[in-house]
This record gives structure tokens, C-alpha cells and sequence, in this order.
């Protein structure tokens, strides 16, 4: 039976709501309503779509938690953060999203917009696991550009606003003269 059928989804808010730009709560109880947490994130994780989710908070699901999980690719395992904090970040910046062709970050909060965000190509990150064993890693690439999103959503900052501080530009899809699928730029009033 597949995670989905057992486990309860959470629905995904969107932005206008303010779990999304509240700061989330440290988590200090590692105990049954963490791992109903958990479960039910993952679920929700690997239900998305359109598009298909590599990252998801807590204050996604309205849940003011410091906790975020991580899939890059479908075939990789879901990791799990709770209480992330980055305590050092590369000077090297990544031009948009790391190892994607059109380097744009999206979210799964934000649906159809997308933008170019620079972060550290290198982050450390401090963290505990769902045992609440504290962890101190390096990460690269694409996984890092996943987990600065997913530590923003905790702090309640959303990548629109990433773009906007970089005087970066946002994109929504519509269809060319041919119905082709394309980005175009939102004009800011």
C-alpha cells in the first residue's frame, strides 16, 4: 500500500496566508505528534504534481514548526530537518537554481511564479533528525539551493521576497501565438 493510502495528505496553503511569513516555533518535543508530523509530510510531499515538490516546510501545511524535508530527484529518500539553522555559507553564489536548465526557483506555496534567486553555492548546516540527534553537514548544489529555500519557509521568508531583495525579476506562465507554453516577465506597479 503506497505512504499516501495509509498516511493523511495536508493541503498546501498559499501565499496571503500568514503561517507563511511567521517565523515557525523550535520544535523541543520529539514524541508521536513529530512522527504523525512527518508521515504526513512526506505524503503530502510525494503527492505534489504540477509541479513535482524537492522540498516542503512545516509552515507549508500551516503547521509554525521548524521542520523541512528534502527530495532533489523521485528516486532519492526524503530527508528530514528539524531546527535548521545555517551557521556558514560559501562566498561563491549560484546564478539560479544549480544543475536546471532554466535556472528559476519556484514553490509549491507560490504556484506558477517563478524567479532567479542567488544563494551560497556551499551552506553548513546545524539540525536535528526526527530522534532529535544534532547533525552539523555540508551541502552542495542543488540540494543546498533546496535547503536555503526550505530554512527561509521556517523563517518565514518566501524566495519572491529573495528575488525582490536581488532586484531580480519574477515569472509567470502563459502561451505564445502557437499555445506553447512560455515565461513572461510580471510587470511590478
Amino acid at each position: 500500500m503506497p505512504i499516501s493510502a495509509r498516511i493523511k495528505m495536508k493541503h498546501i496553503i498559499h501565499v496571503l496566508n500568514n503561517a507563511l511569513t511567521t517565523p515557525a516555533k523550535t520544535v523541543t518535543a520529539f514524541d508521536k505528534r513529530l512522527v504523525k508530523l512527518v508521515s504526513e509530510m512526506k505524503a503530502t510531499l510525494i503527492a505534489t504534481k504540477n509541479p513535482k515538490g524537492v522540498g516542503l516546510a512545516a509552515p507549508q501545511i500551516d503547521v509554525p514548526l521548524r521542520v523541512f524535508l528534502t527530495r532533489p530527484k523521485e528516486s532519492d529518500p526524503i530527508r528530514v530537518f528539524i531546527n535548521p539553522e545555517v551557521i556558514k555559507r560559501s562566498d561563491g553564489q549560484t546564478e539560479g537554481v544549480p544543475e536546471r536548465k532554466n535556472k528559476l526557483e519556484g514553490c509549491l506555496s507560490i504556484p506558477k511564479i517563478w524567479g532567479r534567486v542567488q544563494r551560497a553555492n556551499t551552506i553548513t548546516l546545524h539540525y536535528q533528525d526526527e530522534n532529535g540527534t544534532t547533525h552539523e553537514e555540508q551541502f552542495a548544489g542543488f540540494l543546498a539551493t533546496i535547503i536555503q529555500h526550505e530554512t527561509d519557509h521556517t523563517n518565514g521568508i518566501l524566495f519572491t521576497q529573495r528575488v525582490l531583495e536581488q532586484n531580480g525579476k519574477l515569472y509567470q506562465p502563459t502561451r505564445d501565438e502557437a499555445g506553447k507554453e512560455i515565461l513572461e516577465e510580471i510587470t511590478m506597479v
